[in-house]
């Protein structure tokens, strides 16, 4: 094919010579997402700052309502009263400029991506960050209320449960993480069978395993009671259903990788540009 029908054909493959940038390129857009990135977060956080002591208020609500009437979180650190509601708002400000953070990710890899994964690119943005939040909202409304709540019952009469702030941060962050990647799972269904890695009958097949290791996960990442571990174990097996009857109906049967359908479009359009030039060739 000549030169000028090279041209013609659509850039859409990560390996096209003509997507290809020095690396000093390469880390200067890096380097300016990292950067649009931390500004939308410093703006969040910078809004949220003046309400510090109420959303770690609100943060501390779950186990507030668990301990004993007039009983109150301890504060073991100088400067802990201040740095824990600093951390608290930080985070917060990270989830909420979350589709931001995804977006500059998205855009630094677009361009090795290929055309089909492409298109999903902005479902998977906007059901990924909605399965995050719906997560953390399900730790925060469902599981905290019934894991202090037991964990207070059985406290003997002779300590007196009032966890450290700092502490309880550390385990709120961790619970929050873990219950809002979790309900990613049906997003990482979904994408594992379009992007050719996974197939209905494979999922399938997985099921068993990924039940064990549900509960394997679960042990790992809560505290060590049958109850939070049921309560994250539970939603991972149910949302990797989920995800298999998003496949059976959205999904693709016999899935192939981008690589090979982008392979056979580009053969394609080569044959139509051949086809057309001869044509042309004809006529002339």
């Amino acid at each position: 094919m000549s030169e000028k029908s090279d041209q013609n054909l659509p850039i859409e493959a990560p390996d096209d010579p003509r997507n290809e940038k020095p690396l000093v390129e390469h880390l200067v857009e890096l380097r300016n997402r990292i950067v649009k990135s931390v500004i939308a977060i410093l703006v969040v956080f910078l809004v949220l700052s003046p309400f510090m002591k109420q959303l770690f208020d609100g943060v501390s609500m779950p186990l507030m309502i668990a301990l004993p009437e007039g009983t109150k979180m301890l504060s073991t650190g100088v400067v802990a009263p201040f740095l824990v509601p600093l951390k608290v708002t930080l985070f917060l400000a990270f989830v909420i400029a979350l589709p931001v953070v995804l977006y500059q990710i998205w855009a630094y890899i677009a361009p090795a991506l290929y055309r089909q994964e492409k298109r999903l690119v902005l479902p998977v943005l906007v059901s990924s960050t909605a399965m995050f939040y719906v997560g953390v909202l399900y730790c925060y409304f469902v599981v905290f209320r019934f894991v202090f709540r037991f964990i207070a019952q059985f406290s003997p009469e002779s300590v007196n449960f009032a966890p450290d702030i700092d502490s309880y941060f550390s385990f709120v962050l961790s619970m929050f993480v873990a219950f809002g990647v979790t309900f990613e799972v049906p997003i990482i269904v979904m994408v594992l069978n379009h992007v050719g890695i996974a197939s209905l009958a494979a999922l399938k097949k997985a099921r068993p395993y990924v039940i064990v290791g549900a509960f394997v996960l679960a042990a790992i990442f809560t505290p060590p009671d049958v109850l939070s571990q049921t309560l994250l174990a539970l939603p991972l097996v149910l949302l990797y259903q989920a995800g298999i009857w998003l496949v059976q109906c959205f999904g693709k049967k016999n899935p192939r990788s981008f690589m090979d359908q982008e392979r056979e479009e580009i053969a394609e359009l080569e044959k139509q540009e051949q086809e057309r030039e001869a044509k042309e060739g004809k006529s002339s």
